[in-house]
């Protein structure tokens, strides 16, 4: 374990999610020091496809046999996918929270706005260590 992995060329909340912008989507996760606080996630439940978020607003939760955490969209627009495959397997989230355990894809309504309110990977380690 080499401590927490912080990706590069993610916007990350204060609430641990990140957002990955990928054309005119953001895909929506929580960050390796959430999944490493909450240990072995056993549930995870998202709002439904076409659910209009606003930036902050609680969106899901995620489970393990330590605790429960609410999801908060770090941007706002209207959820379009949700990976169904966490239902089954909501260890995914684990195993490669930044790429197959991703949670939600979500089209921004103001991402510019939204982003500049976010983090950088740089802040992000700084804001985790501080913690």
């Amino acid at each position: 374990m080499g401590g927490t992995e912080v990706k590069d060329g993610l916007y990350y909340s204060k609430e641990h999610e990140y957002a990955r912008v990928e054309g005119d989507i953001a895909v929506i996760g929580i960050t390796d020091h959430a999944q490493n606080a909450l240990h072995e996630i056993t549930f995870v439940e998202i709002s439904d496809v076409g659910t209009i978020l606003k930036a902050g607003d609680e969106c899901g939760l995620v489970e393990s046999m330590k605790a429960s955490s609410d999801i908060f969209t770090p941007v706002s627009g209207e959820i379009i996918e949700v990976n169904v495959e966490l239902e089954n397997a909501p260890e995914i989230v684990n195993e490669d929270c930044y790429g197959k355990g991703w949670m939600f894809k979500i089209k921004p309504s103001n991402l510019a706005a939204d982003l500049s309110k976010l983090m950088d990977a740089e802040a992000y380690k700084s804001f985790i260590e501080s913690e």
